[in-house]
């Protein structure tokens, strides 16, 4: 009995530590070593700040008139106007906004459902998990893209509605992923000797095993950021975007009957959209390799 306050207390204090090893100043190091992240972190900047203080600078309305419609870049207008006679510059700038923080927040959604359903599954077992994963299949096997625009049909197009129904058609991955983890988790010493003080499940679950489940969970979440950018592209373009806020994808959309005599109407948005998308996965595939020393050593190998 002389011996059990010293495990509990050693198996406890490893509750908060990573499940690496390694501590966080060698993740950091591997993950700015790594040029591909690098890159991503630099253009990911460089659209934030466009984005975030472009609309400061220039304050004109997206959708307001400016010139002849269809004008090609280098005239009065950089980036030439559109079918309407719209800036297109004014349209990325303000447009970006939108797109963002729809990616963002959809991708927030999805982590949260996604994670708790895992959780709950993996941590449980038994009925709950079969219960929880026959969901999961069910929703897997739906086709997103049609489910997501029902949703937003069914409760008008906005910013709000598609950020949810983006939310709520992409979170069955990272349910399995988290599941796998609890399952991984739940046996490990650290958690038993919390069963054995008495620690509350939900205490176990959210405190002591997600902290050391978080490194695959934190890449799945910027992998979901570009995931949702694109869905909102795709519902935009399909004209369920909601037509009073400017977004990448409505821009592309609303011109896409003219992209033979004005090809920069919808190229530049849509390559706006390819630049943020490979951002974000530059830095998710860095994140993995910093957070996942295993692949990092397979790959220098």
């Amino acid at each position: 009995m002389s011996q059990a306050p010293p495990t509990l207390s050693g198996g406890v204090a490893d509750a908060a530590r990573p499940r690496s090893a390694r501590p966080a100043y060698e993740a950091l190091r591997v993950f700015v070593r790594n040029p591909g992240a690098l890159i991503g972190v630099l253009l990911l900047a460089a659209i934030l700040a466009l984005v975030l203080f472009g609309p400061l600078v220039m304050q004109a309305d997206p959708f307001e008139i400016a010139s002849a419609p269809m004008e090609p870049p280098g005239g009065d207008l950089l980036l030439g106007s559109d079918y309407l006679g719209r800036d297109v510059l004014t349209g990325l700038i303000h447009g970006g906004r939108a797109t963002l923080l729809v990616g963002v927040v959809a991708a927030v959604l999805s982590m949260a459902i996604g994670i708790t359903v895992g959780a709950l599954a993996g941590y449980y077992g038994g009925w709950v998990d079969e219960t929880l994963m026959r969901i999961t299949e069910f929703f897997q096997v739906l086709p997103a893209l049609l489910f997501a625009m029902v949703l937003v049909t069914l409760f008008s197009p906005s910013l709000t509605t598609i950020a949810v129904a983006i939310g709520v058609v992409s979170w069955t991955g990272t349910a399995r992923l988290a599941r796998g983890e609890f399952l991984s988790l739940k046996q490990r010493e650290y958690v038993l000797a919390e069963r054995v003080i008495g620690s509350s499940n939900a205490r176990i679950i959210w405190r002591v095993i997600l902290p050391n489940a978080l490194a695959p969970l934190i890449v799945s979440a910027t992998l979901a950021i570009g995931t949702a950018i694109l869905f909102e592209a795709g519902l935009s373009f399909l004209g369920l975007g909601d037509p009073n806020v400017m977004s990448w994808g409505l821009m592309i959309g609303s011109n896409r009957p003219y992209i033979l005599t004005a090809w920069w109407a919808v190229t530049l948005p849509g390559a706006a959209i390819f630049v943020t998308v490979l951002a974000v996965s530059l830095i998710g595939d860095g994140l993995n390799d910093a957070l996942n020393p295993k692949l990092a050593s397979k790959r220098r190998a």
